[in-house]
């Protein structure tokens, strides 16, 4: 029989893993992604893996970002020897992500190292290294969109666009099962159909088991028109404050976004502030690799690009300032007024943007807008859900600025998508949620109950089911 085998992002958003064992013996792993945010996140990604990875025939990757994707480093470090298989632009973002990942690892483990040995506590190691993340990278293998491919002895992969961020896909796997073959379909991170620049995701309708994403199951996202006249108001509201407006973004899709929304308030006449600063170099370096799939946007936004002549996004907002470099990013905290800061991590759990809030936060004046999904145990939603004070780079600083979160922006589809996507399968596959908070999925639950008359599965961790 052929075995799905439920290993992480099961009731919780982070840390995707997945293993599908056919009859025959062929182990191939659907995504290797990294727990974020959660207090025993850096415990959960120092675990042993509940499988033996130089016994997996491939690994077969949804997209680029972390929780997808980012223990492939030390997949790599314990054994693993095989392909991995990610779209091509998916391959690109990886290599982006994991050796910056790796560095930050690096770069943490000696920092909090020298406070250790000041307190006199056992220094600690990265998850991986720069080593591993170049190890794991020489094992990619990409493909394109809508080519079927024998990944290992009897199971094949198709990837369709998910229109998440730049080359995610929703992963079709068919697995030999004796005569008979099991069609395993997951849904990756599905897009939010007013995202801008991607294309809507995929519909696919044949499949004996689906496996959907959950991560907004409980609410609808506001329509677009709204939400830019809602981040509108807060800029103008901010320059009439005299205050800096801080954008925590993920580097890789959310980022882009911004920039296309903020050169559309630019051309309108509807953008007061003089400067904004992209302070992420791992996102300055992401644009970089859009750039070059520009053809891949979808037609109506790649139209306006072209339109203006704008070969590279950056184009798109002439004010918008890079800096890449520490000395850089330092510059901009002399700035007390006038400026946007997009900088990462999206949910504040490290990077440049505790370090401008180390500068700005305490201020009345300052606005800080989180554009999407902060999951528990972040930094990020301690901020959204009310927080007075917060630690950052060992000390506490008051949360006196206005914070603002627009949901309108998110890269993740709402509830309703997510119900229109899957509705489209024949025959009512096996359902199961993942990749999602549980009290989101018993609403997305009851709803697909309410509207489809289907039954959905949750699984519990460790969970093994015949496909």
């Amino acid at each position: 029989m052929a075995l799905l085998n439920f290993y992480g992002a099961i009731q919780q958003v982070t840390g995707s893993c997945y293993l599908i064992e056919s009859r025959d013996g062929s182990r191939v792993l659907l995504e290797c992604g990294m727990h974020q945010g959660y207090r025993d996140a850096d415990e959960r990604n120092r675990a042993a893996f509940p499988f033996d990875p130089g016994s997996l025939n491939a690994v077969v990757i949804s997209h680029a970002h972390l929780d997808h994707s980012g223990l492939l480093p030390r997949l790599a470090a314990e054994g693993y020897r095989g392909p991995i298989y990610a779209t091509v632009a998916t391959c690109e973002l990886m290599e982006l992500m994991l050796l910056d990942a790796a560095h930050i690892q690096e770069h943490d483990t000696e920092w909090e190292n020298k406070w250790r040995a000041r307190v006199g506590k056992d220094p600690i190691t990265p998850i991986y290294a720069t080593a591993d993340a170049e190890r794991a990278l020489e094992l990619r293998r990409p493909l394109n969109y809508g080519a079927r491919h024998e990944v290992a002895p009897g199971v094949r992969v198709t990837y369709h666009d998910a229109g998440h961020i730049l080359g995610s896909s929703i992963v079709e796997l068919e697995v030999d099962d004796h005569h008979l073959t099991r069609h395993l379909v997951f849904s990756g991170d599905l897009g939010n159909n007013c995202s801008p620049l991607m294309h809507d995701p995929s519909i696919l309708s044949r499949a004996d088991a689906v496996m959907l994403e959950s991560t907004y199951g409980d609410r609808d996202h506001r329509c677009t028109p709204d939400t830019l006249d809602e981040l509108a108001e807060i800029l103008q509201q901010a320059h009439r404050d005299g205050g800096n407006v801080l954008i925590p973004a993920f580097a890789v899709g959310r980022t882009q976004d911004l920039i296309y929304h903020l050169g559309r308030f630019y051309q309108q006449g509807r953008l007061p502030q003089q400067a904004v600063f992209l302070d992420s170099p791992m996102a300055i370096r992401a644009n970089a690799i859009y750039n070059r799939y520009i053809d891949q946007f979808n037609p109506e936004d790649r139209a306006a690009l072209h339109a203006k002549g704008v070969k590279r996004i950056e184009e798109w907002l002439p004010i918008l300032r890079c800096t890449p470099s520490p000395e850089d990013s330092m510059a901009i905290n002399r700035i007390k007024s006038g400026a946007i800061i997009i900088a990462g991590s999206g949910m504040c759990t490290g990077g440049r943007i505790v370090h401008h809030f180390k500068h700005n936060i305490w201020r009345q004046e300052c606005h800080l807008v989180f554009p999407g999904f902060q999951a528990k145990g972040t930094l990020g939603r301690a901020i959204v859900d009310g927080a007075n004070s917060i630690k950052v780079l060992h000390q506490r600083f008051a949360v006196k600025a206005k914070v603002h979160t627009l949901g309108g922006f998110s890269a993740h589809a709402g509830q309703s998508e997510l119900i229109d996507w899957v509705k489209h399968f024949d025959h009512r596959p096996e359902l199961y949620l993942v990749h999602g908070e549980l009290e989101k999925m018993l609403i997305l639950q009851q709803v697909i109950k309410q509207r489809l008359d289907w039954t959905a599965t949750i699984p519990e961790p460790g969970e093994q089911v015949v496909l």
